[in-house]
């Protein structure tokens, strides 16, 4: 699902998270009043049933398995897994937790809503079960966040998504063996003029040197300098590369789309606080957050790039018909391609490696998005739910991916690696990442943050535009208007003279 489906989605559920607390509460205490256990009679005897709602068709079969092997693992409960559409999702859960008898016990929830499932009655306080290691001795830093609320765990990390840059490989390697090429020739002339000078000419030792065959050890280190580590490295890698003839685009990325342009601030704003839950904690207008736009919107000038005309499906496309040396892509990716390459559509190699920093002096860190399994409130099975959510999010995840693309939290029984090194790459990009806050103060912060890095892009004021966003959402915090004291935050003079010479140029 795309970041923008999923606002839609957050903003629809804040229409009804209201009515969702209120009937929340008077349903707990009816539903508490007359409670009912389903019992049903099977070969193995009497079988609890717990029912499992998620809102993604394509878990359907994996979930299906999984409920299957944990019959096998715990032939008292049979697990039944139902698939809901729809964007509002929590009212829906909620509808079926007061008016029907197949309560939904637990179900699959990005951690961006936990604080309205929480508030409506919907999601409870989970606890691991004895023996188990503490989530944060398994799992990335981003998971334990992603789910902690007011110092409460309320749900299980399940798999997220995030961004990280996805660059083709075999591009790169082609660069580097010729960049070994060249100063091998340049070294060979060196010594031969070297030989002349002296008057001991050995023709046959220099041809040898230069044409000495190129070691794995010896690609891979030239490789590595052009794994950039920061935009300036692309700009610069963009400028001395000759480039392929159908490569129409050293780095290109979907600009219209928040999630793939968060990493230029995510480092220097903060909504929310460490587990994105406190209202006290926004910081929105600062000066390494201006810099840093500053910087996203002088590469309008190297990439040229319309807003309205680009999309993360249509640069992934190119990617993959290798008209694009960088991109930033999230972690679908990596199922996309290797169908791809399956069906014969994708013939390079390719490499995942965390998003660049913005500058030498600029960090930067990706947005994610962890989806979580939450434990109803008004199940009355929460103790059978809370351990099959731990059985579905900590056992047997290896599947996951192979089955419907999507990388584990949890992904083997050390928790912090993957075999493949490009899904090892998305890791810890996650791990380093921002999860989405869970506030439903701040739920629009992420539409209008879209906004400000078009108009920003297209050439407004940075610093205009991050103070009137940061007023926008402390006013809602705080249910007042709000006023930012100015930041003056100066150009430096060489990005103007920068600027004069394009101009120039242009005319």
């Amino acid at each position: 699902m795309t970041l923008k489906k999923r606002l839609i989605m957050i903003l629809v559920t804040v229409l009804i998270v209201a009515g969702l607390y209120g009937a929340g509460r008077f349903g707990m205490m009816v539903w508490q009043a007359e409670p009912e256990e389903e019992v049903e009679e099977s070969l193995f005897g009497h079988r609890e049933t717990l029912y499992l709602w998620y809102a993604d068709e394509g878990l359907t079969d994996y979930l299906n398995s999984v409920a299957v092997s944990y019959s096998e693992f715990q032939d008292e409960v049979r697990v039944i897994p139902v698939y809901t559409q729809g964007l509002e999702y929590l009212e829906t859960i909620n509808q079926a937790s007061l008016q029907t008898e197949e309560v939904p016990d637990l179900y699959i929830v990005s951690n961006d809503s936990l604080e309205k499932a929480y508030l409506a009655g919907l999601a409870s306080e989970v606890k691991l079960p004895e023996g188990v290691l503490p989530m944060e001795d398994m799992l990335p830093e981003a998971a334990v966040h992603a789910v902690t609320y007011h110092d409460k765990q309320i749900g299980y990390p399940f798999y997220y998504e995030t961004s990280g840059l996805l660059y083709n490989k075999t591009y790169l390697e082609e660069w580097a063996k010729a960049q070994i090429e060249a100063e091998r020739d340049q070294a060979a002339a060196e010594e031969t003029q070297a030989q002349a000078d002296s008057g001991d000419v050995e023709e046959e030792i220099t041809e040898a040197v230069a044409e000495e065959e190129i070691s794995e050890e010896e690609l891979a280190a030239k490789l590595e300098e052009a794994i950039p580590e920061t935009v300036d490295e692309i700009l610069s890698f963009a400028d001395v590369y000759d480039a392929p003839e159908q490569v129409e685009a050293v780095f290109k990325w979907d600009v219209s789309d928040i999630f793939y342009n968060y990493f230029v601030v995510g480092e220097y704003i903060d909504v929310g606080g460490t587990n994105g839950d406190d209202a006290d904690s926004i910081r929105i207008y600062n000066e390494n957050a201006i810099r840093a736009l500053r910087v996203y919107q002088n590469l309008n000038q190297f990439f040229s790039i319309d807003t309205k005309e680009i999309s993360y499906d249509g640069v992934l496309q190119d990617f993959l018909d290798g008209k694009i040396v960088y991109t930033v892509a999230t972690t679908d990716a990596l199922s996309r391609l290797e169908k791809a390459r399956e069906e014969g559509d994708f013939t390079y190699e390719f490499g995942v490696t965390r998003v660049p920093d913005v500058s030498e002096e600029l960090e930067s860190a990706s947005l994610s998005v962890t989806q979580c399994v939450a434990v109803n409130g008004y199940s009355m099975k929460k103790e059978m739910a809370n351990d099959f959510a731990v059985y579905l999010t900590q056992y047997d995840t290896d599947g996951l991916y192979a089955r419907t693309g999507k990388l584990p939290v949890f992904c083997n029984e050390n928790g912090n690696t993957y075999e493949d090194s490009n899904a090892a790459a998305f890791l810890e990009a996650y791990a380093d990442s921002v999860p989405m806050p869970k506030m439903i103060e701040t739920s629009n912060f992420w539409v209008e943050l879209e906004i400000a890095f078009a108009k920003i892009w297209g050439g407004a004021d940075a610093n205009d535009e991050l103070r009137a966003l940061s007023e926008q959402i402390m006013s809602q915090v705080l249910g007042e208007a709000y006023t930012e004291e100015y930041i003056d935050v100066p150009i430096p003079v060489e990005e103007t003279e920068e600027e004069e010479e394009l101009e120039e140029q242009e005319e």
